[in-house]
């Protein structure tokens, strides 16, 4: 746990250990993570993150089953299909005594201060590698046109704020499925890591359950692979490098939320309160989250379209699309050649509308991110329309599963070009929420580190 010393504007400073000092300058701080004691079953510890599978609770039951008695951070987490339920308070309520257990009885161990290298292998890539540290929520703003080190990529919805904020105001540890990007084309950060790897003191290695690959962690505490980390950090936020990639006038940005950013705003807003607060003591742990801080340029990153379904209007909101002039609805399409169109790397500005009886391909008339004209419709239609709801869906399969089986609206998306991710922030500010997901469901981050805020 990072040790501060409190000074009179009420905000602490971090241990002036020069490799600390090192980390902090780049927002950073080196974290002392928790893992399970030994002998835990880490197939059953680990489980996918809460904003996954939301329009599909059966998932959840799926993984509930198969845990069963075992200590697993299922219960530690608020999967999101069940936000607005009658039970809610119920179950954030359970998730914070089973916190506390797992720490009373010992449940969980806390390791010395170090990184953790992160290998994820899924059904579609063989590595994806990745760095759990602690981010320093100082540097990092939500709001359109932040100019912080670390920003949001895409629109962060604030009503979506306070149920992140009712667990972790109380909670005693996090756990995190936060990622966050940086631009590193050069791979400077992460290769000598990985090339260490197999020297490395492994801390677990296992299968995921329900499809999701495989995971190894590896500790990172030497003081040489630590400065090198910190250095090529340093090289990627100096503002010279920066400017003469992006422009001038540009303020660096250096991570770019790419999951998770709702729950990362969440600890943020936690920590301007704690701040605030006079019983604020020596040591902050809530300045800070856990995040995995992934390449942009990762090969196993894969970026993909979220797409969206809208319940309850189907009749109108066909009706309502057909009739504005921001697009043009074309003829029918099985499902199969509606996917191959909107995939087309050469068409610009296609999506798919999806229902229970046709496939139809539309094109959005006018510049800009074909998401970005899409969802401003969907939000004034939905602001007419209470009833209706819309949820976002990763996978083209879930979007033709759910809308066969009801009265719904689906639309498929278009992919997104990762490489101008931070093009687009550092020019646009923020993209339009649910511009992109990094990767499948199945290839979310899993639970597995938790670290003390408390």
């Amino acid at each position: 746990m990072p040790r501060f010393a409190r000074v009179s504007s009420g905000v602490e400073q971090p241990p002036k250990r020069p490799i600390d000092e090192a980390f902090l300058s780049v927002g950073l701080a080196i974290p002392s993570v928790m893992l399970p004691s030994p002998g835990a079953d880490y197939t059953r510890w680990a489980v996918v993150a809460c904003d996954q599978y939301t329009s599909e609770p059966q998932y959840w039951e799926r993984v509930d089953r198969f845990v069963g008695r075992a200590p697993s951070t299922l219960r530690l987490i608020l999967p999101e299909c069940y936000l607005g339920a009658d039970d809610q308070a119920r179950r954030e309520e359970r998730i914070l005594a089973s916190m506390e257990e797992l720490l009373e009885r010992g449940a969980l161990t806390e390791r010395a201060p170090a990184l953790v290298l992160v290998k994820r292998s899924t059904p579609r890539a063989q590595a994806r590698w990745g760095i759990v540290a602690s981010i320093d929520l100082e540097r990092y703003d939500y709001s359109p046109g932040a100019k912080s080190l670390v920003r949001a990529s895409e629109g962060t919805i604030v009503e979506r704020l306070p149920p992140r904020m009712s667990v972790r105001r109380r909670a005693p540890i996090e756990l995190p499925h936060i990622m966050v990007l940086y631009d590193d084309p050069g791979q400077t950060v992460a290769q000598p890591l990985i090339e260490a790897a197999e020297s490395l003191p492994s801390l677990y290695d296992f299968d995921l359950m329900m499809g999701g690959g495989h995971l190894s962690g590896y500790e990172v505490s030497s003081g040489d692979l630590l400065e090198r980390t910190a250095a090529a950090l340093t090289r990627l936020a100096d503002p010279a490098r920066f400017r003469e990639r992006h422009g001038a006038g540009s303020d660096v940005l250096l991570f770019a939320v790419g999951d998770g950013n709702h729950s990362l705003a969440a600890a943020r807003a936690v920590w301007e309160e704690t701040k605030r607060s006079a019983r604020a003591s020596a040591l902050h742990p809530a300045r800070f989250a856990l995040v995995e801080l992934t390449n942009l340029h990762d090969p196993g990153l894969i970026f993909e379209p979220i797409h969206r379904v809208v319940f309850g209007a189907g009749g109108e909101l066909r009706e309502a699309l057909g009739a504005s002039s921001r697009f043009r609805v074309g003829g029918a399409l099985d499902f199969a050649a509606l996917a191959r169109e909107v995939r087309d790397p050469g068409a610009q500005g296609r999506f798919g509308v999806v229902g229970a009886d046709s496939c139809r391909l539309a094109q959005a008339n006018g510049p800009g991110l074909t998401v970005g004209t899409l969802q401003s419709f969907l939000d004034e239609f939905l602001s007419g329309h209470p009833r209706a709801r819309i949820d976002y869906i990763h996978g083209e399969e879930v979007v033709e599963r759910i809308c066969r089986a009801g009265d719904s609206v689906g639309f498929l998306l278009p992919p997104i070009d990762k490489g101008e991710i931070f093009r687009a922030v550092v020019r646009d500010g923020v993209l339009p929420r649910k511009t992109f997901s990094m990767g499948e469901a199945n290839e979310k981050r899993f639970y597995v580190e938790a670290r003390r805020i408390r």
